[in-house]
C-alpha cells in the first residue's frame, strides 16, 4: 500500500491523544463533573477511532484487495465505528446530564462547531463507499482520518482550556482571633 507510513504516523499521533486523555483523567482524580468525564470520554473515543481508521488500510492491504475494495472495506469499518462512538457516548449518563443543563442554543452551537469537521469527514467516507470518484478514494479516506485527528485535537484543546484551576495548597492553619487578653 502506498501510504502505509502516513497512516501509521496518524495512528501514532492519535495514540498520543489517548495518552493525554488518560493522563488528564488520572490527574483529575475521580471527577464527578459530567462535563469533564464526557470530555475525556469523547477525546479518547475519537482518538481511538483515528487509531483504528488509520490502521485499517494497513491491515486490509495485507490481503491484497484490488482498488476500490480496500477503501470500501476501510470506509465501512470507519463509518461503523463512528456510529458506535456516537451511540456509546450518547447513551452515557454523563451525556444526558450535561446536555440537560444546556440551552438548545448551546447544544446547537457545540454541534455546529463539531460538524465543521465531522460532516466532511463522514461525507468523504460516504463518497468512498458509493464509489463516486474511484481515483480519489485514497485521498478521501486519508482526509477523513486527518479530519478525525483534527477533531481529537480540538477535543484535547477544549478539555485543556476547560480544566478548573488547581486548588491552592493549604498553608498552616490559622488560629482564631481572640478578643480578650490573657492574664
Amino acid at each position: 500500500m502506498q501510504d502505509a507510513d502516513l497512516f501509521l504516523e496518524l495512528a501514532g499521533i492519535a495514540g498520543v491523544f489517548v495518552g493525554f486523555g488518560a493522563l488528564i483523567a488520572v490527574r483529575s482524580g475521580s471527577s464527578t463533573d459530567p462535563g469533564e468525564v464526557l470530555g475525556i470520554r469523547w477525546l479518547v473515543s475519537v482518538a481511538m477511532w483515528v487509531v483504528v481508521a488509520a490502521l485499517t488500510p494497513v491491515m486490509v492491504s495485507r490481503y491484497d484487495p484490488a482498488g476500490h475494495e480496500i477503501w470500501l472495506v476501510c470506509s465501512l469499518v470507519a463509518l461503523a465505528m463512528w456510529v458506535a462512538v456516537l451511540v456509546v457516548n450518547g447513551l452515557s449518563p454523563e451525556y444526558r446530564q450535561e446536555v440537560a443543563g444546556y440551552s438548545r442554543a448551546q447544544v446547537l452551537g457545540e454541534e455546529a462547531v463539531g460538524a465543521l469537521l465531522y460532516v466532511p469527514m463522514l461525507g468523504a467516507l460516504v463518497v468512498v463507499v458509493l464509489g463516486l470518484v474511484p481515483d480519489q478514494e485514497p485521498a478521501l479516506y486519508f482526509t477523513a482520518v486527518g479530519l478525525g485527528l483534527f477533531l481529537a485535537a480540538l477535543g484535547l484543546l477544549m478539555m485543556v482550556f476547560s480544566q478548573r484551576r488547581p486548588r491552592a495548597a493549604s498553608g498552616p492553619a490559622e488560629l482564631p482571633a481572640t478578643g480578650g487578653s490573657s492574664a
